[in-house]
């Protein structure tokens, strides 16, 4: 059955084979060049499909490649020269370039967020740029709280010394001129609502606007304070002037003393509305370019001008604590003569005390340090022997405007991040039987972080500084402890929750 199978399958093939050796020579030898013809045709027409098919393969990748869908190791280069068979990459080939780490999932930022503009950096190299740097300002001290300079020339105490430069402009604001980009970034139609219209247009002028002149401001043995004088379009009517800034300035301080931003930014996200518009800002003239805080210029703090000083309310710990049970103020009561009340309305130092605990500043109600443990290069700890007759000892920067004298205005807002849980300054709580029912909401509510996030990545220079959202992250971490330890103390003394819209 096998063998007549074989003989069947091959019996066509045989005749083909006998019937072709009778053919004549000429006629067998016209057949194999007719077949080594078609023979060379079919390989020509493969060859030349496989180079058309290489060649398109060949332009495809390169369209790919750069437009950076994938990247083509050494392997791949090679094997794409010698014709050899290639792999398309899958997932796995893709290459990401970042320039930051990886951060986790951060909370609802308010507006959505644009992706970063590489902006060409003009740099002003010229000689009156350097004589500017290096004769009139001369080196500032780097220590905190002091921004002492010396000129040339010999001024009086009490009067103000300046030095006028045209053009003078920081390094970032030159680009932002070209492109019309802020450092306070609002990628949304509004502002966040704790953020008055007033507020956003402070901070960026703080930020943005062309310094005109430079000027430092001394008054007998107290601190220097730098300030500048920016170039503004707005209407400056109802600003006002005085002999230290004749338009819309801002005060700058030094670049370790970063809580004013934070303290802001803070206080208008508990509804405080006590501190003044703060931003962070690079000067290249000071400080090598290191971020600055810059708060705003409030001439009513000086109702007498800068020589004469803050607007200040002097009290001692005695009489703050006598002025705490008389509740001062408190449902618009004139309070007797003798009694020895301030002019400050009794509510508003139960804001300051719950703002100083949250940052733990203790230059106001806690001068001499005598609530906590200082450290050996606190400025306090020379003050630290008055803590045994604390009756006596002078609170300090107790500030108000000139024309108001019922609320406070928290300046010098020097907070401490690298305090820990066990020393607290519970001496600020010291007193308080209440605590605004605003701020208190906010840190019940689980929202404070979400806010202050939104809040503080408005300005963009700050934010970078304090190393993005994840050194934002930390700040937030101590402020959050603090409100537990807040609401846990206010829980255990019977501490009141109210209204306070005065």
């Amino acid at each position: 059955m096998g063998k007549s199978r074989f003989h069947w399958l091959f019996f066509p093939c045989l005749r083909l084979t006998s019937s072709f050796r009778r053919c004549p020579l000429s006629n067998r030898s016209l057949i194999i060049a007719s077949a080594c013809v078609v023979y060379l045709l079919v390989v020509v027409s493969q060859v030349g499909y496989s180079q058309q098919h290489r060649d398109r393969r060949f332009e495809k990748e390169k369209y790919r490649h750069t437009r950076g869908l994938y990247n083509l190791d050494i392997t791949d280069s090679v094997d794409l020269q010698t014709g050899a068979s290639f792999v398309v990459p899958t997932r796995s080939n893709v290459v990401y370039i970042t320039l930051k780490s990886k951060r986790l999932k951060p909370a609802h930022i308010r507006g959505t967020i644009r992706p970063k503009l590489r902006r060409k950096v003009r740099r002003n190299k010229d000689e009156t740029y350097s004589a500017f740097t290096q004769n009139k300002l001369g080196t500032l001290e780097r220590d905190a709280g002091q921004t002492k300079r010396k000129f040339a020339s010999n001024t009086s105490r009490g009067e103000t010394r300046d030095v006028y430069y045209k053009s003078l402009e920081i390094i970032h604001t030159d680009a932002q001129a070209d492109s019309h980009i802020s450092s306070i970034r609002i990628y949304s139609q509004t502002a966040p609502p704790w953020l008055s219209p007033h507020d956003v247009k402070d901070m960026r002028f703080l930020a943005d606007a062309k310094v005109l002149r430079i000027k430092e401001v001394s008054r007998g043995d107290s601190p220097s304070l730098l300030v500048f004088e920016g170039e503004t379009t707005t209407n400056l009517q109802h600003t006002q002037r005085s002999n230290v800034c004749g338009g819309q300035c801002g005060v700058v301080s030094s670049p370790v003393d970063t809580t004013e931003v934070f303290a802001f930014h803070l206080d208008r996200v508990l509804g405080l509305n006590r501190t003044l518009p703060a931003v962070s800002r690079r000067f290249s003239f000071l400080y090598d370019g290191q971020p600055c805080p810059v708060v705003l210029w409030d001439a009513s703090l000086y109702p007498e001008g800068r020589a004469a000083g803050w607007s200040t309310t002097r009290l001692t710990w005695g009489e703050y604590q006598s002025s705490l049970k008389q509740r001062c103020w408190h449902k618009n009561i004139n309070p007797k003569p003798d009694s020895g009340c301030s002019t400050v309305h009794h509510y508003e130092w139960s804001k300051l005390a719950l703002f100083d605990f949250l940052l733990q500043i203790h230059n106001r109600l806690d001068p001499s340090c005598c609530g906590f443990r200082p450290r050996q290069e606190d400025v306090c700890v020379k003050h630290n022997a008055e803590c045994g007759d604390r009756t006596h000892i002078q609170l300090a920067n107790i500030i108000h405007r000139g024309h108001d004298p019922r609320h406070l205005v928290f300046t010098n807002n020097k907070g401490f991040f690298d305090r820990n849980e066990d020393n607290l300054d519970f001496r600020l709580l010291e007193g308080i039987k209440e605590l605004p029912e605003q701020a208190v909401l906010v840190l019940k509510n689980k929202r404070l972080r979400e806010k202050l996030l939104q809040s503080l990545f408005l300005d963009r220079t700050y934010w970078e500084s304090q190393g993005g959202r994840q050194g934002i992250d930390k700040l937030i971490d101590v402020i959050e402890r603090r409100a537990k330890v807040l609401l846990t103390y206010a829980n255990a003394h019977g501490i009141k929750i109210i209204t306070m819209n005065v």
